[in-house]
């Protein structure tokens, strides 16, 4: 039988190199530092569309790591609706995508909050508000059970499944989440960046839920980096990082799960996750400001509403090059309809064609130049 970490006799007594961690967190500090100066000094609204940004790109790649995929401009809708901002021209949101911006929203916006068995239920509760994951029930709101027999992360087609990891018992969960709960809540001397990586790791050890527990487990990662930052404006998605690192990310949680309490290899991946999260940062803050600047120019600009959604779309997540065949199709228009409308964006100046010619004229934003 493979001997996983939570039947150690030293369970939960985690042990690391602080002389190989210090280059990391004093890294992370440094980024973080000059990160939080640089939004200080942006402007109110400037903040706002960044931390819009960051809880939409954190919520939608939180998801896609376990194979859920959101759709961004519901999850933008959500987010901004709960801060307060203006929602025009986005689509409402789902019960599926309210659902988890909500407990992302909860542990982050309420990182001062302590967390309670009461709060991780209801945040459970809203991941799967119908009782169902997929097309299987499941319990909710509360610890998983005894009837299926011990929890098992698996992989693989059905009968060739690969066990990466079983979880404590059932009988255990009471006890084992009471005693993370109260490490959690302590103000220790525990370095705070390093409490987020232990915190990850510990609750997604446990497992304590049928479902979810890798989303709760970065959400509770996130809640102990809001206090970290001492705010709870997020300007960095550690989910982003996670994602494009997606088979890393499950290989060393498999590893540290079947290895002992020395877990400095996994503080250092998480780490250098979060530092690339930061340094990503500053190139969005230029595309935010960018976006900020377009608008500003064409605050006087009349737009149609395929109009609106291309621009929108171009300055976030457009996929290829535009053409009016594109354009046509993804408006639902014909040809004619959508050449008039990028017709028009060129006399505003909204557009320019690159320099194919013919059929394969495509477009591109006339973007301003940030001084």
């Amino acid at each position: 039988m493979v001997m996983y970490i939570h039947f150690r006799k030293d369970w939960t007594e985690f042990k690391w190199d602080s002389g190989i961690l210090l280059p990391y967190v004093s890294k992370a500090r440094e980024l973080q530092g000059r990160l939080i100066g640089r939004m200080e000094g942006i402007g109110f609204k400037l903040r706002e569309e960044a931390v819009l940004y960051t809880l939409t790109e954190d919520i939608v790649k939180s998801s896609e790591i376990e194979g859920e995929i959101l759709n961004p401009e519901e999850v933008r809708s959500s987010v901004a609706r709960r801060l307060g901002m203006d929602i025009s021209g986005l689509p409402e949101a789902n019960r599926d995508v309210e659902g988890v911006v909500a407990m992302m929203m909860d542990a982050t916006q309420n990182f001062q909050l302590e967390l309670t068995k009461t709060r991780m239920c209801g945040w459970h509760n809203a991941l799967f508000p119908t009782g169902y994951s997929g097309l299987y029930k499941i319990t909710v709101a509360q610890y998983r059970g005894n009837k299926d027999g011990p929890m098992q992360v698996v992989s693989g087609a059905m009968g060739k499944e690969r066990v990466h990891y079983v979880a404590p018992e059932a009988d255990r969960l009471e006890t084992e989440m009471n005693k993370f709960i109260e490490w959690f809540n302590a103000n220790d001397s525990m370095d705070s960046l390093i409490k987020s990586a232990i915190a990850h790791l510990w609750f997604v050890s446990i497992h304590p839920f049928d479902d979810g527990n890798g989303r709760m487990a970065r959400a509770i990662g996130d809640k102990q980096l809001a206090r970290a930052d001492k705010t709870n404006q997020r300007f960095y998605s550690m989910s982003s990082q996670i994602s494009k690192h997606k088979k890393g990310y499950n290989n060393m949680l498999e590893a540290t799960q079947k290895g002992n309490m020395d877990v400095t290899t996994w503080l250092v991946w998480y780490l250098e996750r979060l530092i690339e999260s930061l340094e990503v940062t500053n190139e969005t803050l230029s595309k935010i400001l960018l976006k900020a600047k377009f608008w500003e120019n064409h605050q006087q600009t009349q737009f149609n509403a395929r109009q609106l959604h291309m621009v929108n779309k171009l300055q976030d997540d457009f996929y290829g090059k535009l053409s009016s065949s594109k354009w046509a199709k993804m408006n639902n228009v014909t040809s004619r309809t959508a050449l008039n409308d990028i017709e028009d964006l060129m006399q505003k100046g909204v557009l320019k064609p690159t320099e194919e010619k013919g059929r394969s004229t495509n477009y591109v934003l006339i973007l301003p130049v940030l001084e």
